[in-house]
């Protein structure tokens, strides 16, 4: 089968696209034929081992996974003869995180893993774009911002794609919702449901006068130290990209002011909570809660074309890699 490999840390053309062993499903396995995944800006992190601390997560010299990506959006091929929630033909999706592999022609899934059947009208582009969005997205709201109807939220990167569900969810869950993105984006953040726009081409919002019970950075462009003048007493700042600098606020614990600061792994959840909170991302799309917003499509033959834009910094939602 083809699958995206990268056999050491570097720019986007250390990816190749090569012929691989097809995995075989165990007992308890679902063999998925990929249809779609996503690069999101952690693929790439893990591509270049940039931060270098991510390093420290997938080996210090070269990658121990070499084939990257972890949403899976595709179509049952074959299952284990102990599998009962799944049979050839089901429309798919979920995640491998943590451990990646999704950007092949074949995925392995466990049976008990973070794998549903996918809502009726939604397609097999938006399910690979939805699945890191959402699983990035909920627990940074709900289990670390602990976010309450009334409460006021920041979300920086906000057209990105974990901002874009970020966005909806927060509105979903009854917060004011302020959205910083670039002038373009503008429209875009509005029709999601934010409040309030800033321009961050025109505005630094750390400067702003209001305060916000969190700020969300959806894309580790800000820190703890520059957002500590806008959150309330008792407030978090929430970022997705490691540092050494943010794991010793986290140390550190609440600071004089009350305020405090958390990056949250939440590709290494244990696979029973993302497992949960993939039935959760599939009635929300079925309600008509979250929408998905797709800037890209690429054929896996230019992954590493995919992987150059994301490193651009400016898509608005996914960009999508399409396998089939």
């Amino acid at each position: 089968m083809k699958a995206a490999y990268v056999d050491r840390y570097g720019p986007p053309e250390v990816i190749e696209v090569r012929e691989v062993a097809a995995p075989s499903p165990g007992p308890h396995d679902v063999l998925v034929r990929q249809m779609a995944s996503s690069v999101s800006p952690a693929d790439c992190a893990f591509r270049s081992a940039d931060p270098f601390i991510v390093r420290l997560f997938d080996g210090l010299t070269k990658p121990k996974n070499p084939i990257p990506g972890g949403a899976v959006a595709g179509v049952v091929d074959a299952v284990g003869a102990a599998v009962a929630r799944f049979a050839p033909g089901d429309r798919v999706f979920g995640t491998t995180d943590p451990k990646p592999g999704a950007m092949a022609e074949l995925v392995l899934v466990p049976e008990d893993g973070a794998l549903v059947a996918m809502p009726d009208g939604l397609d097999f582009n938006q399910a690979g774009g939805l699945t890191y969005s959402f699983l990035t997205a909920m627990p940074f709201l709900r289990n670390e911002a602990k976010l309450q109807p009334g409460q006021t939220i920041l979300i920086n990167g906000a057209a990105g794609s974990i901002g874009t569900i970020a966005v909806q969810l927060a509105k979903h869950m009854g917060a004011k919702v302020t959205a910083v993105c670039s002038t373009r984006n503008i429209e875009l953040v509005r029709t999601l449901g934010a409040d309030i726009v800033i321009d961050r081409t025109k505005m630094d919002f750390t400067e702003g006068a209001a305060k916000y019970d969190t700020v969300f950075d959806a894309v580790g462009k800000s820190s703890y130290r520059a957002c500590r003048g806008i959150l309330k007493s008792g407030g978090i700042y929430l970022t997705t990209v490691p540092s050494f600098a943010i794991l010793g606020h986290m140390l550190r614990g609440k600071h004089a002011d009350g305020t405090r600061a958390k990056l949250a792994t939440t590709g290494l959840r244990p696979t029973a909570d993302k497992a949960r909170d993939m039935v959760v991302l599939r009635e929300l799309v079925e309600a008509g809660v979250l929408r998905s917003v797709i800037d890209r499509v690429y054929p896996l033959r230019e992954i590493a074309e995919a992987h150059r834009y994301v490193e651009t910094g400016t898509k608005a939602g996914d960009v999508i890699v399409t396998i089939a």
